[in-house]
């Protein structure tokens, strides 16, 4: 077990390492520093608590206690390590002529046309304590955008460097998943791989629409091409049933959950994977935390606001404050040196030290090229005569069509995934409560089916359950390209945080190719609905002229000609900001995520990846990790005069 710590037990000590942020990238990096003997500080600026199991079930009530059940809900309000929040914007009533349609009030400043609609969670475990579990590999194609389809930028590195580090990812997190199905999607290379653990089976609604669809044609008028859909199920970081043949025929053990037994629980269709599974099945970080070495030390309540130089282009520690009430900002300054110090606190809080700190930015690319996936969400009624197709129970998806990620298509438009919900109408108009809303004649949910006083008694009944058991959303992914326009800034004497650092500046917009993968999963979304036979109630024109968040209107052109109003959700994917690259002149990190021009100051996470195609990012994210967490410690053994023992044999993939 590691060791706590409060911020000052560390003050001005030295270590092997520090690293900087207590999430996925940051816990894996230091469980392998650690495993090796290194002296490691992990530095995390929010709360701890739900290490323990009073802690996760004080979360749970927080999340059960919630009005709005969003990502952050099961965390207490944090004053001094404040974190953006999706309810920190709004939609502005009749907005002025090209000017902005939303208003943003908490951590971050929004200064862009578009609202930067993703949140991430400052505390110990960082944003894996309320992601979805989502794991897909990105595709070999997605690391080469620019050569093979003249968008976006290249990787220094390919999907044949991270098939390795992908597996043992896997391992780590724990996924389920099938590999046969990966495999003909070309993400999976190995025709021996299996996964940890079999996949999680599919919902109701999946099978639906497979029974419905599969093997139907589908038009991409945008991409000018048609693709025949099948729905693909989705690896996933939860417990479910282990693979005997898993690595080699050795099996599978999950990682235990927080006070329990060490298989820990399987899914049981909770159906509040984000932003907390009650009964840990969802992996998080914390599970990695728990098999920390001895000489892991971990600090909590420490918010670290620069990166201290050192001799020549090296650094030598961190500057941090630690604060021990979270309702308030007081705190005291106090340092700890290393010999490698390591980012790993978000994409946008990376770029944000690195700014305050002014390192490495020799290229003038740190902050820049901030993405996300923004995601369209549509939403339609299945047939009448289909009856109940099951929404509201199980994980937020299962299974999707995979089709529009990959090919030529992506020279016209943007790719996508098209991820199956089973909560019904949740994201796109907060069903089932505005169901209700509808049915009494208060609101509006997009059935359309009650309009003026509203009904009551046993038709108030009949129109719920005909409805809500119909409902169908489908989540569409959207890569978004680097862009060096989209980017976090910061201005120390306009914006700070209560505690005094400078907050996060955040300019965000959508080109034109994203804006037509958009549209392009829009006219998809309303084939799809009219092949099950359903009523497509997708609609984001403003009513009463409020628009809906992340609204545009769109201008397609071509026979179609017209307008065409759209909208899109931030998918809590926050990437870029510290892009990684083979040339200093145009990039921040190396393929090892190590700064150019600083040795031993490495920036890890998704701000290094140049492209994020539609995958999910974290296991990508995970991989990289691990890569950066064995070129480290080949750092630290040279600069301590160790012998290195041989590389291990790894079980790699080859390239497709």
């Amino acid at each position: 077990m590691n060791t706590t710590a409060a911020a000052w037990d560390v003050d001005r000590r030295r270590y092997d390492a520090i690293i900087v942020g207590a999430g996925w990238a940051g816990s894996l990096v230091a469980e392998r520093l650690g495993a090796k003997g290194w002296q490691v500080l992990v530095l995390e600026a929010g709360n701890g608590g739900d290490e323990t199991w009073e802690g996760h079930l004080d979360s749970v009530r927080t999340f059960h206690s919630a009005v709005a059940k969003v990502p952050n809900s099961p965390h207490r309000r944090n004053t001094a390590a404040p974190s953006p929040d999706v309810l920190d914007l709004a939609p502005v009533r009749a907005p002025e002529p090209g000017g902005p349609e939303f208003t943003a009030g908490g951590y971050l400043v929004q200064r862009g046309p578009l609202p930067y609609g993703t949140d991430y969670l400052r505390s110990l475990g960082g944003s894996g304590m309320h992601w979805l579990g989502a794991t897909p590999r990105m595709h070999k194609e997605d690391f080469s955008t620019r050569t093979a389809y003249e968008y976006g930028r290249d990787w220094p590195i390919g999907a044949r460097e991270l098939q390795p580090y992908y597996a043992e990812a896997e391992r780590e997190i724990g996924v389920a998943g099938d590999a046969d199905e990966q495999r003909r999607l070309g993400v999976v290379t190995d025709p021996d791989y299996t996964y940890p653990m079999h996949g999680i089976p599919q919902s109701h609604i999946d099978r639906h629409c497979q029974s419905r669809l599969g093997g139907h044609e589908i038009r991409d008028e945008v991409g000018g091409q048609s693709y025949t859909i099948n729905v693909t199920g989705l690896p996933q970081a939860r417990n479910g049933t282990p693979n005997p043949d898993y690595d080699g025929g050795a099996g599978y053990r999950p990682k235990g959950a927080v006070g329990l037994p060490d298989y820990g629980e399987r899914c049981v269709g909770n159906a509040s994977c984000v932003p907390i599974c009650p009964v840990q099945a969802r992996s998080t970080p914390v599970r990695i935390q728990a098999g920390f070495s001895g000489s892991v030390t971990v600090a909590t309540r420490s918010v670290v606001t620069r990166v201290l130089r050192g001799r020549g282009d090296y650094v030598r520690g961190v500057e941090f404050r630690g604060y021990g009430d979270p309702a308030t900002p007081v705190s005291r300054s106090y340092t700890a040196e290393a010999d490698v110090v390591v980012l790993a606190a978000h994409a946008i809080e990376n770029a944000r030290l690195l700014l305050f700190s002014e390192l490495a930015d020799r290229s003038g690319q740190v902050g820049r090229n901030l993405m996300d996936h923004p995601t369209m969400v549509a939403w339609g009624l299945t047939a009448e005569s289909d009856g109940n197709i099951g929404p509201f129970r199980g994980p937020g998806h299962t299974s999707g069509w995979e089709e529009f990620r990959f090919g030529s298509a992506r020279r016209r438009r943007a790719p996508f995934r098209i991820e199956i919900g089973n909560w019904g109408w949740v994201w796109a108009n907060g069903a089932p409560m505005s169901n209700v809303a509808t049915a009494l004649g208060v609101g509006g949910d997009g059935a359309g089916e009650v309009r003026g006083k509203g009904v009551f008694g046993p038709e108030l009944r009949r129109f719920l359950g005909s409805t809500i058991g119909r409902q169908l959303q489908l989540q569409c992914a959207v890569e978004q390209a680097a862009a060096p326009e989209n980017r976090v800034t910061i201005d120390p004497r306009k914006h700070r945080d209560a505690m005094g650092n400078p907050r996060p500046v955040i300019h965000y917009d959508l080109d034109e190719h994203t804006r037509r993968g958009i549209y392009a999963a829009y006219l998809v979304a309303d084939e799809i609905f009219q092949g099950l036979g359903g009523k497509n109630r997708t609609d984001f024109r403003p009513v009463d002229g409020l628009p809906p968040l992340g609204h545009f209107v769109h201008s397609p052109g071509g026979p179609r000609g017209g307008e065409v109003h759209l909208a899109y959700h931030g998918a809590g994917h926050g990437a870029g900001t510290h892009i990684m690259g083979a040339d200093p002149a145009t990039s921040v990190v190396d393929s090892y995520q190590r700064t150019h021009g600083h040795p031993n100051l490495y920036a890890v996470g998704c701000g290094s990846m140049p492209s994020i195609g539609t995958s999910n990012p974290t296991v990508t994210m995970a991989a990289l990790a691990l890569r950066s967490a064995e070129r480290i410690h080949q750092d630290l053994a040279e600069l301590h005069g160790a012998v290195l023992p041989r590389p291990r044999k790894q079980n790699t993939e080859v390239s497709a």
